[in-house]
């Protein structure tokens, strides 16, 4: 199949999976995880309508926006962001979902001054507790972002996870609840400088049971573009 065809298949899955919470699939971002793709599919998954492109590598996606490969479409960073990478990041990327501690915002914060914006960022929990993946811990993703909020030149938007590989099993469906619990009770906090409009999970094996338990925003890589050779 063709990345039109993808992405078009994979909108019909997010409605459905959407109608089994009792939600609408268009309010749905897809973001197309772009990784190592080629210019070419990349833009096809723009023309085809994707949401925002999203690149795991500062590399990767300093390089091909200085191509003008994502022209005309948001771009998110959403792979783990070492503190010597956040001058290149702050300000090109529209969202950062991976804001995982103190530190790492203080130095978005310090970069987003310097440049005269707001940085919009996502709260990065490890809802799996994995000892090899970023994230905080959940129990102290609302102190992180109660945090943020009061920290200039940053917004939070919401919250990212990446749940443990178990595709369609209890454990799986159980983080994307649990996720979708703490969104809904930070959310409830009314943190200032806080907008919690966003809560992305799920990626091409598990978005629509991530979709199914609350997420407004996928990370897609493989459905969209086909199996990496």
């Amino acid at each position: 199949m063709s990345v039109s065809e993808n992405v078009m298949r994979i909108r019909e899955n997010i409605e459905r999976a959407a109608a089994r919470s009792g939600g609408n699939g268009s309010d749905v971002i897809l973001v197309a995880a772009c990784k190592s793709n080629v210019k070419e599919k990349i833009r096809e998954a723009i023309s085809a309508g994707v949401d925002a492109c999203g690149e795991n590598r500062v590399q990767e996606l300093i390089e091909k926006n200085a191509a003008g490969v994502y022209a005309g479409c948001p771009l998110h960073f959403i792979g783990h962001l070492q503190k010597n990478k956040v001058r290149q990041i702050v300000g090109v990327a529209s969202l950062i979902q991976s804001a995982d501690s103190a530190e790492l915002i203080e130095m978005i914060s310090k970069r987003a001054l310097h440049l005269g914006i707001c940085q919009d960022v996502l709260i990065e929990v490890n809802i799996g507790r994995e000892a090899a993946k970023s994230g905080v811990d959940p129990r102290a993703a609302a102190e992180l972002a109660a945090f943020a909020g009061t920290v200039d030149g940053v917004c939070v938007r919401g919250l990212m996870a990446i749940p443990p590989y178990s595709p369609g099993q209890t454990s799986e469906l159980r983080c994307f609840q649990e996720m979708y619990n703490i969104f809904v009770d930070i959310k409830s906090k009314k943190y200032n400088n806080i907008r919690m409009d966003y809560l992305s999970m799920g990626m091409s094996a598990d978005y629509e049971a991530a979709v199914s338990c609350g997420a407004n925003m996928v990370r897609i890589g493989s459905a969209v573009f086909g199996a990496r050779q």
